[in-house]
């Protein structure tokens, strides 16, 4: 029996890879922002209704760099959501700035906006909440809290590219919007990912800090690194972006035909669908509070069934041992993100999943326990 896995790369055709490739064994050129890569960049600038993407190696060096171009004072406070993937906390730390946990509302599992002022002192330099399995975080109540504070606000929107609210992209919301590009992902370059922004100066701070520095042969402005999107990877995003539309409404049919499933079984939680907001599928979580096996127990019967389901975010940040000390530990009180964390399963996801494996995944989540 063939392994169903959790998500699985999109990819085009071949052909069609190996013809956006060509050009790059008689030009030779691989790297360092050619042809591809800021054809790229343009095209997802339109797609995205963006003023500047720049474009990276992946998203979290995306996310580092930004935090960097803002040039945030080191020992300063971010406030973000615990139930999110490693990368978010990860980054705010290694650039010398603490986390502080601000819990989740109960729907989308995104930043309680209501929460966000309590944890608010006069060492927080920022606001980085997360657009959870590509549900839109409250961007307007969080902007008012931003505003009210005077906070920049970093958008973790990795699982949101291609959403939409009231038409708008998810990735134009607050001062810059993250978006990664791994071969998992709705859109994916293989790895990589992007800064989506509407400052200028900013733009030019990440082209700066993506490429060590160098502005022109002789010339290095500032000590930058290297976080640089190649010409292979940039061709694989030229080549999905012109199908994406239609793996989105691939993965829109299988989520439709999970919920028509699972809708109304005593235990199981199904998330609803937002207002207001275009979805891309990223993701389909599902709760088990009550069902008459755990979720834990659910996902091992399937995977004793070759079903590889996922318990994410499992388990919170805020509880990875490396920041058990952290100092803003005992002012984080996480609730709800707890609740998300100790019940939720995604169940397999990906645009080339046949129907039938839906309803046989399906099927053996409901023999479960009895």
């Amino acid at each position: 029996m063939d392994t169903i896995h959790v998500t699985r790369p999109s990819m085009p055709d071949y052909d069609e890879y190996c013809r956006e490739i060509q050009k790059l064994w008689d030009s030779r050129r691989l790297t360092n922002m050619g042809p591809e890569h800021e054809a790229l960049r343009a095209a997802l600038e339109q797609y995205l209704g963006c003023p500047h993407v720049v474009l990276h190696a992946n998203g979290h060096l995306a996310l580092e760099n930004t935090l960097a171009a803002m040039g945030l004072p080191r020992g300063g406070e971010v406030i973000t959501t615990p139930f999110t993937f490693a990368s978010t906390t990860h980054a705010i730390v290694r650039s010398g700035l603490t986390p502080v946990f601000c819990d989740v509302e109960g729907d989308a599992f995104t930043m309680d906006p209501g929460k966000i002022e309590a944890l608010i002192t006069d060492k927080t330099v920022a606001i980085l909440p997360v657009h959870v399995y590509g549900h839109v975080c409250d961007v307007a109540a969080i902007d008012r809290v931003a505003k009210a504070h005077v906070l920049p606000v970093i958008y973790d929107a990795a699982h949101a590219f291609g959403v939409r609210y009231k038409g708008v992209s998810a990735v134009n919301f607050g001062d810059a919007a993250i978006l990664s590009f791994h071969a998992t992902k709705v859109f994916h370059t293989i790895e990589g990912g992007a800064v989506c922004l509407g400052r200028e100066d900013l733009a030019a701070r990440l082209d700066d800090l993506k490429n060590f520095g160098i502005r022109g042969p002789e010339q290095c402005a500032v000590p930058g690194g290297n976080a640089k999107m190649n010409e292979f990877q940039a061709a694989m995003g030229l080549c999905n972006l012109r199908h994406v539309e239609g793996e989105i409404a691939k993965r829109g049919r299988l989520a439709e035909r999970y919920r028509r499933n699972l809708a109304g079984v005593p235990g199981i939680r199904l998330c609803r669908p937002q207002k207001d907001v275009t979805p891309n599928f990223a993701y389909f979580p599902v709760l088990f509070d009550g069902f008459r096996a755990s979720r834990d127990a659910v996902c091992d019967a399937l995977a004793e069934r070759h079903i590889m389901a996922r318990k994410y975010f499992y388990p919170l940040t805020s509880r990875f041992p490396c920041y058990a000390h952290l100092p803003t530990a005992g002012r984080s009180s996480t609730p709800v993100a707890a609740y998300a964390a100790d019940c939720v399963l995604t169940l397999p996801l990906y645009a080339d999943l046949a129907a039938e494996d839906v309803d046989r995944i399906c099927e053996a989540i409901l023999a479960c326990g009895k």
